[in-house]
């Protein structure tokens, strides 16, 4: 069933979460009761100017009643069906599940981000204590110090005619062993807190912290961005935190605001243009568009692996944060020809369709010089577009998992979807 033809449900469900009795909320709307009754069963479509006086009865928005439930909500809940288990979920009645029922759909979506993270922390503690050097050469010295004191109360233990001069080295060296096990436990102690503080913050994984961080401010990094980075709880979202301001601010220096908006607006937007006008790289024109506050754009951003680096979403486009993306997105098609500017117009597969403006570029750069290696990176900026497709709009998806596109000839695994 089409999301837009649960209306009626959407209705009914805000109706009766407020207490109201259909008589009062017909009555508010000027409409039979009957025929609000109807309409909430999805058996008669409603008018525009009665969807508007229905949500204005019901205290909420049209868009609310129209629309229901976010992409990314149904993206969340397609990975969820994933998971072991999933295969019983009826994915065909998603949509129906998010019309009625939002408020449990939300629950269920943040349940699986919030096992994931608990995964990925339990995944991050057995890792360190398989392959830790710290933790191995902790646990060696405790367990050096236990054999010493259990082998020397042993010895005072079973000799009884031991002389007093040997007596008293075997009571100074279990003295001495004692304090080494105590020093010991102890720093493996302050050791394993800190791991599982680095790992079960809330974090999930410092790539998510990064980016509850930044969209908290708006993706955007003026004012405070360096001190408000030394806050975060890993030391590896400190560290990316930490670059990322520091290329912002290198990127500023180089586009101040005043000049960099009179670029934008002589180039009409164009990334290419405004960097030639100032001399910029640019990806640095691209950061600077993607950053700004209030700024509509997207932004992801690769290395030469495909490893993505940096992902703002933007409505209808939310890159994924683990894993690789779609192998049609024009940002790998830039990775191979670096320079070389590539545009294209994108529609997302799915329900909604959104469509956007891709501008996708990389760069090689050689810090070391001719000794050293090359450095490339990718970026690929969208701008979101409204209206019908065109004929040449290339469709991706988010990534294979989860993309219903069928016979997708760069399709790496079968989608979850498939079927429905």
């Amino acid at each position: 069933m089409p999301l837009n033809a649960l209306t009626g449900s959407r209705v009914r469900e805000r109706r009766l979460a407020l207490g109201l009795r259909q008589a009062e909320v017909a009555k508010a709307t000027g409409i039979s009761a009957s025929y609000l009754n109807l309409i909430e069963h999805n058996r008669r479509r409603i008018a525009g100017d009665v969807l508007r006086r229905l949500a204005q009865a019901l205290a909420t928005e049209v868009d609310a009643l129209e629309e229901g439930a976010p992409d990314d909500l149904a993206e969340a809940l397609r990975a969820a069906a994933q998971e072991p288990g999933g295969e019983r979920a009826e994915l065909e009645r998603l949509d129906e599940y998010l019309g009625r029922f939002p408020g449990w759909a939300g629950v269920t979506a943040g349940l699986r981000q919030r096992i994931g993270q608990l995964e990925r922390a339990v995944a991050a503690l057995n890792d360190r204590i398989a392959h830790d050097p710290h933790l191995g050469a902790a646990l060696h010295e405790v367990l050096s110090a236990v054999s010493s004191v259990r082998s020397t109360a042993g010895i005072l233990a079973e000799t009884e005619d031991i002389e007093p001069e040997w007596r008293s080295r075997f009571h100074a060296n279990l003295y001495k062993d004692s304090e080494r096990l105590a020093r010991g436990a102890e720093a493996l102690v302050t050791y394993l807190e800190g791991a599982e503080q680095d790992a079960t913050a809330g974090t999930g994984s410092p790539e998510e912290e990064l980016d509850r961080w930044l969209a908290a401010r708006g993706w955007h990094l003026e004012g405070d961005a360096a001190a408000e980075a030394e806050a975060l709880s890993t030391d590896v979202a400190r560290d990316m935190a930490r670059r990322l301001v520091a290329a912002h601010s290198a990127d500023v220096k180089h586009l101040p605001d005043g000049a960099f908006d009179a670029a934008m607006e002589a180039a009409e937007g164009d990334p290419l243009r405004v960097a030639a006008r100032m001399g910029s790289s640019v990806l640095s024109v691209m950061r600077r568009i993607a950053l700004r506050p209030g700024a509509v754009e997207g932004l992801v951003v690769c290395d030469a692996a495909g490893a993505l680096l940096l992902c703002k979403p933007v409505p209808g486009f939310r890159p994924p944060r683990f894993g690789a993306g779609c192998a049609l997105w024009p940002l790998f098609s830039a990775l191979t020809r670096p320079f070389q500017p590539i545009a294209a117009e994108l529609v997302m597969a799915g329900r909604n369709g959104d469509r956007f403006a891709a501008r996708a570029y990389a760069e090689a750069t050689f810090p070391d010089g001719f000794a050293g290696v090359e450095v490339r990176q990718a970026g690929m900026l969208l701008t979101p577009l409204a209206g019908i497709a065109s004929a040449a709009a290339l469709r991706v998806g988010a990534t294979c998992r989860i993309c219903p596109e069928g016979g997708c000839p760069a399709r790496r695994e079968p989608s979850i979807l498939a079927g429905i």
